[in-house]
Order: structure tokens, then C-alpha cells, then sequence
């Protein structure tokens, strides 16, 4: 599906943000756990995004089946762990060409130190996976520290269930709030971890069943911020997410202030931005987005658009996700005459540099529902840009469209 794009400068929006998938998944996973695996949950899909559609199916599996989760990187992981632990259980876990070309070994390797039993069925180091769960065995694990966050929070949800567990990150951590937010998660189920220097420690202990956190993705609103601070006129009113969230990318309030944009929350629990009088100017922004690497894409796109030279760093995991995030950022914002440095494997920068842009800009995605969205800023000064592939967003962001199109 391609979309072409003119965005109104009056733009106006109540915009009911889609509920966090690090969020929903973290607490499908943990509701799985508090059952024992007694019982399997609903398969009750609603109109959630694809990723938290992929972690329900995988769930409610039954023994013998093949789960393909797609794209859905963090329902991998986080399955991978569960029926690992699922004795007498055995289930393939698969997804598509990018998914099964995206690392797992650092934590496959972690599982089998604990006694998991789990098979490459093609690449090794690679989905898909042969899992027959067993009983695992707690104790020390290391890891390295600069792998997904994803690979560290599924070692996290299962530990308390089989015995306990004392995690070793050996390096400098990545995207931290992503395992604070896992933390945060599980001591609302009665699960308190230790966090000395680079060493967790949980609990042999019993999830306790909680009510759900009903929070709109701080991930989806940067692109709403990012737009209100491109339309200094348009009105956009955001819903449903928390002051004090345990999402990591609610950071995108304080890059925002920082770059003089004012934030605004009303007694009805939304949030408005205004633009303030720094907005426009052009000096350079600095940003080390090592905890939330997810909010890369928006700021890129939106620093070129208003012209504001940027360096931003900690972006070494980009690589991994559903596409080399810089690399689909430098080739597509060439299309629209931004010509962005690429340093070594950690940074994106922009200093002015230009080319030739397209008349007619037509942005390939390159399977990623963030660069989607992102390069759907470009619309603001390039009315026709057409987005291809544009049904990638139902990814995290199912009515993105929906409500940008209205």
C-alpha cells in the first residue's frame, strides 16, 4: 500500500495514542508466568499492533505447533524465554527473511547455561528456533552488555520462576530504561530485583497477578511532538499517556524542552505542546540516545526539516532493527536534499550539508515502521511525498494513517 502525503499547516488532532507494546508485552509474559502454565491466554487480538498480536499468538501455542511472529523482534525474544521454561513443551519459533536474519545467540546461549533446550533449525545464531521446554535451573549468568535490552529483560521475567537468578552485564549497558521499565513491570507483581554496579538480582520467587497499565506509546507521540514543533499553528492534543511513565521514551518531553518547545498537561490527563521562542532558531542539538535508541528516527527527520544541525550518538543497536535504521535514514533524507554523516557504527550528524532533492519524493521504508512514520514528517515541506509500504506502521502504530489523514 502507498500513501501520498499533504499534511495540512492548520493541522487539528485528538490523537488516542495505541497502548505501549514494551508495555503490553512485558505484562502478557508475566501474566503467562503468574498461570504456571497451567492455562494458556486468550487469544483476544482487538485491534492492537502486530507486534502485540505476534506475543498473544505465541502465548496461547499449544505443544507441536510453529509460531511465526513475523517482524515482531521482542515477541521472539520474550518467547524464546517462556517456552524454554514450558516442560515437556515443544514449539518452532520463526518470523520473516529480517527477523530470521537478526541475532539471537547472545541469549540462547544464556538460556542453555540454565539448561534450556533449544536447536538452530537453519542459521546458527538465528530464528528459527526449536525450543522443548525443561525444568531450568537458576544461578549466575553473564552476558554482554551492549546486546539488546530485549535478550536482558526475557532472562529478567523468567528468573524469579526458576529459582532465582544473578545477571552479570559485562560491558557498557544499552538502552537501560528498557530494563528499569522491565524491573519497574515486575515489582508491581510483587517481584523486587538488586541492581549493584553491573549485577542483577532476583528472587526465587511467585509472580502475584496485577491489574494492567493502560499506557498510550511514548515511542508513537514523539512523531506528534515532533510535528506540533514542524506546525507551529496546528493544535495537536495527545491522550492516554502517563506523567511519570516507566517507558524510557518519554525522554522526548525533555529533548523537546530543551529545543524550546513548551509541554502543557491538563486535568484531563492530556498533553498539548507550544512552540517557544528558541524553537526556530539554528543552533545545533547534542543528544546521546543510548537508553532510547527508538526515538532516532523522528528526531533525525525532524531536525533536518527544520533546519537545525544536529550530532546524535548511541546509536550502535540501530543496525539490528527491522532495518539499519541510519543507513534507511541517510538514504531516504537524500531523496529530500539532507545529507547525513554517518560516523563510524555510533552516531548520525548534519551540518547544512544538501543535494539535489526530488521532485516527487518516493520513501521506501525498508520494512520499518519507524522510518515509516518518521519520513511522514517530510510531508510538511515536500505536499505529494509518497510513503510505499506504508502498511508497515500496523507494526506498533495500527491507525497512524487513520489519524494523520483525517
Amino acid at each position: 500500500m502507498n500513501i501520498k502525503l499533504t499534511i495540512n499547516p492548520d493541522f487539528v488532532a485528538q490523537v488516542t495514542l495505541p497502548p505501549s507494546k514494551s508495555v503490553v508485552n512485558r505484562e502478557l509474559l508475566i501474566n503467562a508466568l503468574c498461570s504456571m502454565h497451567d492455562e494458556r491466554p486468550d487469544n483476544d487480538t482487538l485491534s492492537l499492533a502486530d507486534d502485540i498480536q505476534a506475543m498473544q499468538r505465541g502465548l496461547a501455542a499449544q505443544s507441536g505447533e510453529v509460531v511465526d511472529v513475523d517482524g515482531a523482534g521482542t515477541a521472539l525474544r520474550f518467547l524464546t524465554a517462556y517456552w524454554a521454561t514450558c516442560e515437556g513443551c515443544e514449539v518452532t519459533l520463526t518470523g520473516n527473511r529480517r527477523l530470521r536474519e537478526r541475532p539471537i545467540a547472545p541469549l540462547v546461549d544464556a538460556l542453555r547455561t540454565l539448561g534450556a533446550d533449544i536447536t538452530y533449525v537453519d542459521c546458527v545464531g538465528c530464528a528459527p528456533l526449536r525450543i522443548v521446554g525443561r525444568r531450568l535451573r537458576g544461578g549466575h549468568v553473564t552476558m554482554p552488555a551492549g546486546v539488546s535490552s530485549q535478550f536482558v529483560s526475557a532472562l529478567l521475567m523468567i528468573a524469579p520462576v526458576i529459582g532465582g537468578m544473578e545477571l552479570e552485564l559485562v560491558g557498557d549497558i544499552v538502552s537501560r530504561p528498557y530494563i528499569d521499565m522491565t524491573l519497574a513491570i515486575m515489582q508491581r507483581h510483587g517481584v523486587t530485583a538488586q541492581w549493584h554496579d553491573n549485577v542483577i538480582t532476583l528472587p526465587d520467587d511467585n509472580y502475584m497477578p496485577a491489574p494492567s497499565i493502560h499506557e498510550g506509546d511514548w515511542s508513537a507521540a514523539a512523531f506528534w511532538l515532533a510535528l506540533q514543533a514542524l506546525l507551529p499553528q496546528a493544535h495537536i492534543t495527545l491522550h492516554g499517556l502517563h506523567r511519570d511513565s516507566v517507558q524510557g521514551d518519554s525522554r522526548i518531553i525533555t529533548i523537546m524542552e530543551q529545543m524550546g518547545m513548551q509541554a502543557h498537561w491538563h486535568a484531563d490527563g492530556s498533553l498539548t505542546m507550544d512552540m517557544g521562542a528558541a524553537l526556530c532558531c539554528c543552533c545545533s542539538t547534542f543528544a546521546d540516545l543510548m537508553g532510547t535508541p527508538d526515538l532516532a528516527p523522528v528526531l533525525v527527520v525532524a531536525l533536518c526539516l527544520m533546519g537545525r544541525p544536529f550530532r546524535i550518538t548511541g546509536l550502535r543497536t540501530l543496525r539490528l532493527k527491522e532495518s539499519d535504521r541510519r543507513e534507511a535514514l541517510r538514504q531516504e533524507l537524500l531523496k529530500l536534499g539532507y545529507d547525513v554523516t554517518l560516523e563510524g557504527d555510533d552516531a548520525l550528524s548534519w551540518h547544512f550539508a544538501t543535494c539535489p532533492a526530488q521532485d516527487e519524493p518516493v520513501i521506501d521504508p525498508h520494512g520499518d515502521h519507524r522510518i515509516a512514520m518518521a519520513m511522514a514528517l517530510a510531508a510538511v515541506k515536500h505536499p505529494g511525498l509518497t510513503i510505499e509500504h506504508a502498511e508497515v506502521v500496523a507494526k506498533s502504530y495500527p491507525t497512524f494513517w487513520q489519524t494523520l489523514l483525517h
